[in-house]
């Protein structure tokens, strides 16, 4: 089960005007699932979207890339679960570049226009003749008010959908933001198995919404990590329709810091869904590194921690073992870091403690004190690293017995 986190109602998911979103069973890789989801997009909507850095890439990202390349004018996107269509080679591509192509013959829009992502087993074909049969499912199911569905339609070993909505108001005019992600193992996104896509009916400008993006992408879905692997397919992607009337042609627009507030919000609150939905996860651990001489360095000592199998492990047996943090953080590679300034802090809800500074364990320290806040299903870690300003937050989970047996059994 996640911690502490529920799907939102349908209700509790704002449609975007100019997105419609449908979805069916086309048996991809099980039947009597959802796993095929489409997204049409109102014509005049611009696209934005970076990829994983995987050098296996997957044939559906190195299409999406192209297209993209060729224009942010995108009509429609097409998402599989079940097969990733990664490691197949030039027949991957041609089953990419089909679904493309399938897919405007249906919307009566170029094959350009589509962007197709798929996500599941890895070296796997993807039948493609199955995923263009149930495209017309799709079609006919498309609605404005679809985005529960597609939430659900896009899940792999995922146990809830992910999904997130926000409103605000600019120049009197109400702006919607909603999205939905996927992903519980192989998550260590680095962009640019994750997917994420958020929509807003708010005009940004192309060059606006890609710099958008990648500040989403930098606070939310490259912040997280359950098991430290990139796979192969991560994607995330923003649109904006432009029709709720509201344009931003550069950031100084008034209105705009909200609206991109707005968007890492959601985008936050989807990449930590992963987090609490991580495969066999049953604690949230956030790690906080500050005081650092740049955020690139404050990011690789929280990675350091989060992805260390000692920390992870000790954290699920609530066994406060911390020395593995500072481990964890003496091999980050800093350059020239001293010891002698480093702080620790141990937290959930208000309560927080001093675990470590001037290079050792704090005097206040009581190993049960430690080890009543690793028994809490949230937990923060906070490291001052005393050497600047810079700050940065990672979001991990434990390491658990289930995540050995989901792993194992993954595609049986």
């Amino acid at each position: 089960m996640p911690v502490n986190y529920r799907t939102p109602s349908p209700s509790q998911l704002f449609p975007v005007t100019g997105v419609r979103l449908g979805v069916a069973e086309a048996g991809i890789r099980k039947p009597d699932r959802r796993d095929l989801t489409l997204l049409s997009l109102a014509e005049g909507s611009r696209v934005a979207g970076v990829f994983t850095t995987n050098r296996f890439c997957a044939a559906p990202v190195q299409v999406c890339r192209r297209h993209l390349e060729l224009g942010s004018d995108i009509r429609a996107l097409v998402i599989n679960t079940g097969v990733a269509n990664a490691g197949t080679g030039e027949q991957g591509w041609q089953a990419a570049v089909h679904t493309c192509a399938a897919t405007a013959h249906l919307l009566g829009i170029e094959d350009r226009q589509v962007l197709p992502f798929s996500t599941g087993v890895i070296l796997e074909p993807l039948p493609v003749d199955r995923l263009v049969a149930g495209l017309p499912l799709c079609v006919a199911d498309l609605q404005e008010n679809h985005w529960h569905a597609a939430a659900h339609a896009i899940m792999t070993t995922d146990t809830v959908a992910k999904a997130a909505s926000r409103r605000l108001n600019v120049s009197g005019r109400t702006v919607t933001i909603t999205g939905i992600s996927k992903g519980a193992g192989m998550i260590r996104p680095n962009m640019a198995t994750m997917l994420g896509f958020i929509a807003t009916d708010a005009g940004i400008a192309t060059p606006l919404l890609q710099q958008l993006l990648w500040t989403a992408a930098d606070a939310s879905f490259n912040s997280i990590t359950v098991d430290g692997d990139t796979s192969t397919n991560d994607s995330f992607l923003l649109i904006a329709t432009g029709e709720a009337g509201v344009e931003f042609a550069d950031a100084a627009a008034p209105g705009y810091a909200a609206l991109c507030e707005a968007v890492v919000a959601v985008a936050v609150e989807l990449a930590q869904a992963i987090i609490r939905d991580g495969e066999g996860a049953s604690k949230f651990i956030s790690i906080a590194v500050e005081e650092g001489r740049d955020r690139a360095e404050c990011k690789r000592v929280g990675y350091a921690i989060a992805h260390s199998p000692l920390v992870k492990t000790a954290f699920f047996a609530s066994d406060p073992n911390l020395g593995r943090i500072l481990a964890a953080i003496g091999y980050a590679e800093l350059d020239a870091l001293d010891v002698g300034p480093v702080s620790v802090w141990l937290s959930s809800g208000q309560t927080e403690i001093l675990v470590a500074e001037r290079g050792g364990r704090a005097a206040s320290y009581h190993e049960e004190d430690g080890a009543a806040i690793m028994q809490q299903a949230e937990i923060g870690i906070r490291v001052a690293l005393g050497r600047g300003t810079a700050s940065a937050t990672v979001y991990t989970c434990d390491l658990t017995y289930d995540y050995v047996k989901i792993n194992a059994d993954y595609r049986s």
